[in-house]
């Protein structure tokens, strides 16, 4: 598994003369993110139209990405998440690289696709609480975050 993901890597992220997390960073942290995301909207075992535009939407906003490179990455993200064993790696990268208000940001962005479909499966609710794990996410801001995505579908 872990020469798969080295592999991965080394085939799509452009090497660079120094390491720094600015510079390779952002890549592995994108697709660890999309990756989550597509792992969350195939919960219900329906991906929808809805929850792929928002995807999309929501790596072009947050990453500054165009609509090609939000595609792009969401293909890469998905071959990952096909390849991987468990979330693990791509929460433990998010929480080693990320601080508490932008996994936060990630939360709500990751509830925003839950309701994207207008509705709640079990599955996905399971799957929310477990990433909430994962990232070391304190729970009365994790219900704050799902308060607002719902608010936002008019969901109660």
């Amino acid at each position: 598994m872990l020469q798969s993901i080295r592999s991965f890597f080394a085939k799509n992220v452009q090497p660079v003369e120094e390491p720094s997390i600015e510079k390779t960073g952002p890549d592995r942290i994108q697709v660890a993110a999309c990756a989550l995301m597509l792992e969350l909207a195939h919960a219900d075992q329906e991906f929808t139209d809805e929850e792929q535009d928002h995807i999309q939407e929501a790596l072009m906003r947050h990453f500054a990405l165009p609509a090609e490179t939000a595609r792009e990455l969401m293909a890469l993200a998905d071959e990952e998440r096909r390849q991987a064993v468990d979330l693990f790696q791509f929460t433990s990268l998010i929480t080693e690289h990320y601080d508490e208000g932008q996994r936060m940001v990630l939360a709500e962005v990751l509830w925003r696709l839950v309701y994207s479909d207008g509705r709640l499966a079990r599955h996905e609710d399971y799957l929310m609480r477990k990433l909430a794990n994962l990232l070391e996410l304190k729970a009365g801001y994790l219900a704050a975050a799902r308060k607002r995505a719902a608010a936002e579908y008019n969901i109660d």
